[in-house]
């Protein structure tokens, strides 16, 4: 009897996997400016949103003819070619604008080592330095991933493990010294003001913390016994998240007040805090400490520069996007649809940081704007996923637990939080200096808009005239793989086989 080699993935291996996506240390200062609500919020974000969209995910990942497609797949089987190219497309994009956000936090890293604090506030000097730095890492890739899977298995382990362990166990040590603390643990402060919608504002930048758990459901037909150990693996995932989001916001929120909290360089200013507390002459460790978090995120920055645009450069091998972006050079590359990636991204860093001032109100802007860009898709995704769950005809290996009443339940819950979470983007946040609502809400606006826009245009002008429907999905297999969830998808980390 001939052999068959099966991929298969334990329980730990897949958790492994994507759990990466939710150690981000520099979210820890936005987390930090909601106080307890944080909280609140990361239970609401995990149960209600985070659990959904990865067991609606995992379920049509596993339709026939759907695994390699992604959401490009899932979204055109139910709702057409258009919505799936759209969806694609956002998801895609929003990370254009992420780039900006992780940047601006290695700049800020960079300034306080440098002792140069303009990188980190004034404008002009911000804005070159944000291109320098993406333009370094997006050159380094086009020689392919072998770099980038070196860059960022070490920035994972020295610029996001280390440096979280270290700030929670100078957190505890600082707490259990009795010193004062700048937030308020009443119970009172652990649930939202309802009443002011600017106060729920913050709620976006939560959601972005749980994001990208779609690509894990791409995985779903590799993993050992998914009916059990997929959701088991989900809900482990969501008690880490909240877990380690709670400790690292609530460390930051403890020792730096809200009004001098700085949004891309918090963790720094948390960690020179902390540090200085202990012995005023650690200042050089400090130094180190922002050294290793800049490596972590530019390992980061390094494994998104190539993952998310296999997504687009499939529809473009579809023929939906012009051929000259369905070529690839020797490294298996797609360079033309990365130089026009890095365009974009310098075109976000100009209007993010000019129309912002380069302060905590363009950090805002750029977080919210990844978010409702990305939520775009996902309620595209969530609308394509309620009318499968109607349709018992179609062929799955997964289903969404508690029959055909828990999978409304999960998409419906879904949906409503997307949408309420896209509402609430457009409302400044309380915390931002005022007479800067205009500037938010106008940047924000404006940039959704055309973004909404534009693969619907793309599309209509030349993806639906030029599309082909014999083309099958082979190269979307690692699309969408979200942070470091791309490069394990590579084989960074040891895949079990077995033989059958």
């Amino acid at each position: 009897m001939a052999k068959q080699t099966k991929t298969t993935l334990t329980l730990f291996g897949f958790f492994a996997m994507t759990s990466s996506m939710v150690m981000t240390v520099y979210e820890y200062p936005t987390f930090a400016t909601s106080g307890l609500n944080l909280v609140f919020y990361l239970l609401l974000g995990g149960f209600l949103w985070f659990l959904p969209a990865a067991l609606c995910s995992a379920e049509m990942a596993t339709v026939d003819g759907w695994q390699e497609g992604g959401i490009f797949s899932w979204v055109s089987g139910m709702l057409g070619e258009r919505f799936g190219f759209a969806a694609i497309f956002f998801q895609w994009f929003q990370i254009t604008v992420g780039f900006v956000t992780m940047i601006y936090f290695i700049l800020g890293a960079f300034s306080y080592v440098i002792d140069y604090p303009a990188l980190d506030s004034t404008p002009w000097i911000k804005f070159v330095g944000v291109l320098i730095v993406f333009w370094v890492i997006t050159l380094s890739q086009l020689r392919g991933t072998g770099f980038t899977a070196i860059l960022a298995k070490v920035g994972f382990i020295v610029g996001i493990v280390a440096p979280a362990i270290i700030l929670f166990v100078l957190g505890i040590a600082y707490i259990a010294g009795g010193n004062k603390l700048e937030i308020d643990f009443s119970i009172h402060s652990f649930i939202p003001d309802f009443s002011k919608i600017n106060t729920l504002v913050i709620f976006v930048s939560f959601i972005l913390a749980f994001m990208g758990v779609e690509a894990s459901a791409s995985h779903i037909n590799e993993l050992d016994n998914p009916k059990k150990n997929y959701p088991l693996s989900m809900i482990m995932l969501v008690i880490l998240a909240i877990v380690l989001n709670t400790i690292g916001g609530l460390t930051v929120a403890s020792v730096i007040p809200a009004k001098d909290l700085s949004l891309s360089s918090g963790v720094v200013q948390t960690f020179q805090e902390l540090i200085l507390h202990f012995d005023k002459g650690l200042g050089v460790v400090v130094k180190i400490v922002a050294l290793m978090l800049a490596l972590g995120v530019i390992g980061e920055v390094s494994s998104w520069v190539v993952g998310p645009s296999r997504g687009i450069f499939a529809t473009a091998q579809k023929g939906l996007l012009p051929p000259a972006f369905a070529k690839t050079n020797k490294h298996d590359v797609p360079v033309q649809l990365v130089m026009a990636q890095g365009v974009v991204v310098t075109i976000w860093a100009a209007v993010l940081t000019f129309g912002g001032g380069g302060n905590n109100l363009s950090f805002l802007i750029a977080i919210s704007l990844t978010v409702v860009i990305y939520l775009a898709g996902y309620v595209l995704l969530f609308i394509a996923y309620l009318r499968l769950a109607g349709k018992s005809d179609i062929k799955r290996t997964y289903h969404v637990p508690f029959g055909k009443a828990g999978k409304y339940v999960f998409a419906i819950a879904g949906l409503v939080v997307s949408l309420f979470a896209l509402f609430i983007s457009f409302f400044p946040p309380s915390d931002i200096t005022k007479g800067q609502d205009g500037a938010y809400l106008t940047i924000l606006a404006i940039s959704f808009i055309v973004t909404l826009a534009c693969p619907f245009v793309i599309y209509e002008v030349y993806g639906k005239k030029h599309s082909d429907p014999n083309y099958k999905h082979d190269h979307l297999k690692h699309h969408e793989q979200n942070r470091f969830t791309y490069l394990f998808a590579r084989g960074e980390h040891r895949i079990k086989h077995t033989e059958k």
